[in-house]
């Protein structure tokens, strides 16, 4: 739950929207619809507007971690007045190069920071006990996630464990037809709505593997088709896309997940980490 209630409301429930009931995406919807109307209405007007109680809007602002209605709008207002892009990263033409590189890194910070506090304890050892139990991991990606899912088996060679990635659609396709219900698939894509991705995500199914997924929105297709979604979180500015902010994010929670596995099988990973430094020693002067 959020720890400090003057920020991560809309961020909030679009990474917990694949989890909402029926009801409470109706709420959601109306939230992320009528931001700047919801600021400046009573939980009244909000829950007649929806046709709901006025139970049902407060219980949501509980579920998404508030105190109340009041205590939500307050964060609500907060993200409208001041745009998490106009805090950290107003670029503009005539910016320094040192201007500019100040407010990219800035950006990183708060995309991490965010992401970090939508992370659920449950999902990600959830995530975590699938990757042990694998008899098999690959890791899926196209564009620039499938440098992700390249820098992900790069980092998982070091646990021990057996692991495959793919960038090429139809190799990712011939790939996934062979899992097995023993296996776990790592599919990521910022966006979720990258067609050969949620073509493999359904090849994977078929086959009872388990299935992860890293991506930003919550509501999209690719959250809706896997077994465990991490989300991870991050703003759109006019000299930089969504998709670019995301990757550190995504690259953190490869490496949260890598970490936590190196942790766990600790003699393991230190034998299998001692093997392939003596590999590739002789690669060294």
């Amino acid at each position: 739950m959020p720890h400090n209630e003057t920020r991560h409301c809309l961020p909030r429930i679009r990474s917990s929207y694949s989890q909402f009931s029926e009801k409470e995406r109706q709420v959601a919807d109306y939230i992320l619809d009528h931001s700047n109307k919801i600021i400046h209405s009573t939980i009244n007007q909000v829950a007649e507007d929806l046709n709901v109680a006025d139970a049902t809007v407060f219980r949501f602002c509980k579920r998404i971690g508030f105190k109340g209605f009041q205590a939500m709008k307050i964060a609500l207002a907060a993200e409208i007045v001041n745009p998490i892009q106009d805090i950290h990263e107003t670029i503009s033409e005539s910016d320094s190069t040192k201007e500019v590189a100040e407010k990219v890194i800035r950006s990183n910070i708060r995309t991490l920071e965010d992401t970090l506090h939508i992370l659920d304890d449950r999902t990600i050892a959830q995530a975590v006990n699938a990757l042990m139990q694998a008899d098999h991991i690959e890791f899926y990606g196209n564009g620039g996630s499938g440098i992700i899912a390249m820098d992900a088996q790069h980092k998982f060679i070091r646990t021990g464990l057996r692991t495959t990635a793919y960038s090429d659609a139809h190799l990712q396709m011939m790939s996934a037809s062979q899992l097995s219900k023993n296996d776990t698939a790592v599919l990521i894509s910022h966006s979720g709505t990258n067609k050969d991705i949620l073509r493999v995500a359904d090849i994977a199914r078929e086959t009872g593997a388990t299935i992860i997924g890293i991506t930003n929105l919550a509501t999209s297709p690719l959250s809706k088709k896997v077994d465990i979604p991490l989300y991870t979180v991050s703003q759109e500015t006019e000299f930089r896309s969504e998709a670019l902010a995301s990757r550190i994010a995504q690259l953190s929670i490869v490496d949260a997940l890598h970490v936590n596995i190196m942790i766990a099988r600790k003699e393991k990973s230190q034998r299998s980490l001692q093997r392939m430094r003596e590999a590739i020693s002789t690669k060294r002067i």
